[in-house]
């Protein structure tokens, strides 16, 4: 069983809540826009991270991580990409990373807008964790929280901070 804690478009802001509620998790997941390599070293130090750049990530943060991850936690196969669209409409990229390699788990952010959807299609959870940074339109900052045992989803959880804090 791993309990995961998924963020995105942080967009270089720190916030020390990021710590507290991914405490009780076993690793951190980024989709991308972290605006910062020093952000991403914080929360790196802090727990095991997986992240893929977003597109306003500079060549520090490209330099370490890629535009899209694909692995396996548990039994659940992951597709990770910062731009992913939404199902049904998906990114050109997206859709082929789904389509190559068939994941039960897609990750994704850059809307700012945060969605948990399954896709009947693709046969699996789409999942957009909102922005935990203050830049962009949204009202609420959002992280997420999913524990993933064997090839099931539980526990999702929505956390919201507000957007000024």
């Amino acid at each position: 069983m791993h309990k995961i804690g998924i963020l995105s478009d942080i967009h270089g802001y720190w916030d020390d809540r990021y710590l507290q509620y991914f405490q009780s998790c076993d690793e951190i997941w980024i989709a991308g826009d972290i605006g910062s390599i020093d952000v991403y070293n914080r929360l790196k130090a802090y727990k095991p991270v997986r992240a893929v750049f977003g597109n306003i990530d500079g060549q520090d943060l490209r330099y370490e991580i890629h535009e899209s991850e694909v692995f396996t936690c548990e039994k659940v196969k992951v597709v990770m990409k910062h731009i992913g669209g939404r199902p049904p409409k998906y990114d050109a990229h997206a859709l082929n990373l789904i389509s190559e390699h068939h994941p039960n788990l897609f990750v994704c952010g850059h809307s700012h807008i945060l969605q948990v959807k399954y896709d009947d299609h693709h046969q699996l959870l789409y999942v957009n964790p909102g922005a935990a940074g203050k830049y962009g339109f949204h009202k609420v900052r959002t992280l997420l929280r999913l524990t993933i045992d064997g090839d099931k989803f539980t526990d999702l959880e929505v956390i919201e901070l507000e957007k000024g804090l």
